[in-house]
């Protein structure tokens, strides 16, 4: 009995270690036969561990948790492991880092300094004065309100909105649509008790809520499906009727 052959794919990667004084930027060109269900994950690895044992590229959870995986396939940003190789009928990917983040080596990005910054910037904590006893019930809420706040922090922080955005790409100072996201998470949370005008401070400019574009990649690629559209153009409502 024989055992039909898979197509032949041509992976291209971006190699880069910006570390070295020796290294620069070069694709290179990796051959493999596809298999049944192979993912972008599974080639990269079976590349690394057969071809290319110095290709560095990120992974934990393979199963779109995590968010550690994301790079730029043929132009668009996504998840490595939820990127099926049957979608590319050329059979020729060509994979770059996310942008906008700092480069650690060829397709492994540090989007970890990046959230942790934006966390910080837009308070990314319940502000309250209320005080906490842990031996009671918790405080009740409405279930709607509960299920909208639970919906925005499905967010797995994978950078991709961010690298998808075309304000955050010209402007480094830019929260992003996750920063935004961030924000729009605890002014739904009736635990926090900052008001509109806190908000208005914490992005209440170019390099917040009024930097958007309104292009909406972000929300076209963020891997979760986020309704990044609708709460940015709420945030934006609410805020510029401030002034």
């Amino acid at each position: 009995m024989s055992i039909e052959k898979g197509r032949d794919i041509t992976i291209s990667v971006l190699k880069f270690n910006p570390r070295s004084k020796v290294s620069k930027p070069h694709f290179v060109d990796f051959h493999l036969e596809e298999t049944p269900g192979m993912t972008l994950f599974i080639a990269l690895m079976k590349i690394r561990e057969t071809m290319d044992a110095d290709l560095s590229f990120d992974f934990v959870c393979r199963a779109g948790i995590c968010g550690s995986c994301g790079m730029v396939v043929n132009g668009k940003p996504t998840l490595a492991c939820r990127t099926l190789i049957a979608n590319y009928p050329t059979g020729k990917l060509q994979l770059m880092p996310m942008p906008a983040f700092e480069l650690i080596k060829d397709l492994s990005v540090n989007t970890g300094k990046w959230m942790d910054s934006m966390s910080k910037r837009v308070e990314s904590w319940i502000h309250s004065d209320h005080e906490v006893d842990i031996t009671k019930m918790e405080d009740r809420i409405d279930p709607d309100v509960a299920n909208e706040t639970f919906e925005l922090d499905r967010c797995i922080e994978c950078g991709i909105c961010v690298a998808s955005c075309g304000t955050a790409l010209m402007r480094p100072d830019f929260v992003g649509p996750v920063g935004l996201n961030r924000v729009a998470r605890f002014e739904v949370d009736p635990h926090d008790k900052r008001t509109a005008e806190d908000f208005y401070e914490l992005i209440g400019d170019d390099n917040g809520i009024f930097g958007c574009m309104s292009l909406m990649a972000c929300e076209d690629h963020c891997p979760k499906h986020l309704p990044l559209q609708n709460k940015i153009a709420y945030l934006r409502r609410k805020l510029v009727a401030l002034r």
